[in-house]
């Protein structure tokens, strides 16, 4: 195990390098220029010229992109071209925000997908079965950001039950009151996971469903409700632990659309903010930041695939 962490490790560095490039040369390659965001409709063509070499734009591509490794060995991401702040404290300033946010859709979606995945596969088609692959297919196939509306609609503007934007009330400074302002769009991203994990722990548990041991179980006596909690579950986890890795990343940049609807001031608001204003140290440092939440996530997944089932454990 500790060879394998190694060697994921040290396949981190290339692989971010590889990330780093790619994403710069995308960036690079996109119509627009950060400099128009300061530019006025009377400003002399010097005046253009002058900022754009204070931003070092008038540099060529790869010397800009050596110029940005060089600080990332440093610790420093650089600093935004449109407010002109370190891009390390404006991330780490949202991140607590995307992180909650995700991390709270993130377990409510998997502690409901768990029994729900379960008790489709268990009731291959039946109305059970049919009435979750109903709702599955609804939050695969509809646009999260519309669900995200109907939701404001309903119990924001109808109901007045709950707030419509942003993180807090301007005034009041409790914990209840964020999570009031999370509810909805909390709401909204675990429905989006919870579509895709039943539908990944349902085609799980047909499969275990079909196997000797849950035959033998049966035989001892066991019940249905046991054969399922007990020992099925055990190895639908592989597949959820999967998606639990690849979904990492997801807590750095959070999801775009969904926290641009509600005004949620996390990262993913941040990075829709930068690609408007082409300021590519800020889309460079939140994509690096995902690129290695996902490389931990999926270590990480690996590292827990031998607790969920030690015959992975003894293979590596």
């Amino acid at each position: 195990m500790r060879q394998l962490i190694a060697r994921r490790l040290l396949q981190t560095i290339p692989l971010l390098l590889f990330v780093s490039i790619a994403c710069f040369a995308l960036i690079k390659l996109a119509p627009g220029d950060p400099v128009l965001s300061f530019v006025t409709p009377n400003m002399h063509p010097e005046d253009i010229e002058r900022i754009r070499h204070n931003l070092g734009l008038d540099k060529p591509a790869y010397m800009q992109y050596l110029l940005w490794i060089k600080e990332l060995f440093q610790g420093n991401l650089g600093y935004s071209l449109v407010n002109h702040q370190p891009v390390m404290d404006q991330i780490l300033d949202r991140l607590p925000a995307t992180a909650g946010l995700m991390g709270c859709a993130l377990v409510l979606a998997v502690l409901l997908a768990i029994p729900l995945g379960l008790t489709a596969g268990a009731n291959r088609d039946r109305w059970q079965d049919k009435l979750i692959n109903m709702i599955s297919y609804v939050g695969i196939s509809v646009p999260l950001f519309y669900l995200a509306i109907l939701l404001i609609y309903l119990f924001a503007i109808e109901l007045h039950w709950l707030p419509i934007m942003g993180m807090r009330t301007i005034g009041v400074h409790s914990a209840w009151d964020v999570i009031k302002h999370g509810i909805l769009p909390c709401t909204v991203l675990a429905f989006g996971f919870l579509s895709v994990y039943v539908r990944y722990i349902r085609s799980s548990t047909i499969g275990q469903l079909k196997e000797d041991y849950v035959q033998i179980q049966y035989a001892f006596g066991a019940t249905r409700r046991q054969v399922l909690f007990r020992h099925v579950m055990k190895h639908v986890l592989l597949p959820v632990i999967t998606l639990l890795g690849m979904s990492m990343a997801d807590l750095v940049t959070g999801a775009i659309v969904t926290e641009t609807v509600f005004s949620w001031p996390g990262i993913g608001s941040l990075g829709m903010t930068a690609v408007k204003g082409m300021d590519y140290p800020v889309i460079m440092g939140i994509t690096l930041f995902s690129a290695l939440f996902l490389i931990i996530g999926n270590l990480l997944a690996d590292i827990l695939y031998g607790f969920a089932d030690p015959r992975i454990k003894s293979t590596r």
